[in-house]
């Protein structure tokens, strides 16, 4: 991390032109930051990090090649102390608790961004913590939630792509009997009452992507 300049070294990640141009934007109005690189997936990110060490990187999920919590895990492997703000459009409790727990410091919607992400860097980079109220209050509220296996994801993520489970069965090379197993265990922890509603559920949740 840079200890030789009063301002705060940003690398900004995201694979959309505008966002990474009015980030630029708002932080060229701040005497105390300054941007030293940009990125538009997570292998660049990685090596921007590796190149420029910022003091804090903003880091989007949904990008191709690599994403943002694959980019996260391999920068922090690399760097521990490396502070990273994820910046998406996602407020879904899954997919925040997986970025928290890849390394994530902050949690900002692309939505406040101008409201926002400036006392958010600040902030991460005094070294605390920050996750927007919504997503707190979600992560709050699902708790003591049974997560879905890594099999159930599958088939949820089948389910979500309109195969029937016949059509699972075969692709995941298990019985029928065994996906009607799983869809009735995703149900219940998902407290939907139907196949369309849990995964209408797990897309707001980003327990899968489509």
């Amino acid at each position: 991390m840079h200890t030789n300049t009063a301002q705060i070294s940003v690398l900004s990640v995201d694979d959309h032109p505008l966002l990474r141009e009015g980030v630029a934007t708002l932080i060229a109005t701040q005497a105390d930051m300054r941007l030293v690189a940009e990125a538009s997936n997570g292998h660049e990110a990685v090596e921007a990090f590796r190149r420029h060490r910022p003091d804090v990187t903003l880091m989007d999920l949904q990008m191709p090649l690599m994403g943002g919590i694959d980019a996260m895990i391999v920068i922090r492997s690399e760097c521990p102390g490396a502070r990273i703000i994820v910046l998406t459009t996602y407020a879904g409790d899954a997919l925040a608790r997986r970025a928290l727990q890849a390394g994530a410091h902050a949690y900002v919607l692309k939505s406040l961004v101008r409201k926002d992400l400036l006392n958010t860097i600040r902030t991460v980079h005094a070294g605390q913590r920050r996750v927007d109220p919504e997503i707190a209050a979600q992560l709050a509220e699902h708790t003591a939630d049974d997560s879905l296996t890594p099999r159930e994801i599958e088939v949820l993520a089948q389910i979500a792509a309109g195969n029937s489970n016949k059509r699972i069965a075969d692709l995941l090379a298990i019985t029928e009997e065994t996906v009607k197993g799983h869809v009735r265990n995703i149900l219940s922890k998902l407290s939907a009452d139907d196949r369309t509603h849990a995964v209408t559920s797990a897309l707001r949740r980003g327990i899968i992507e489509l």
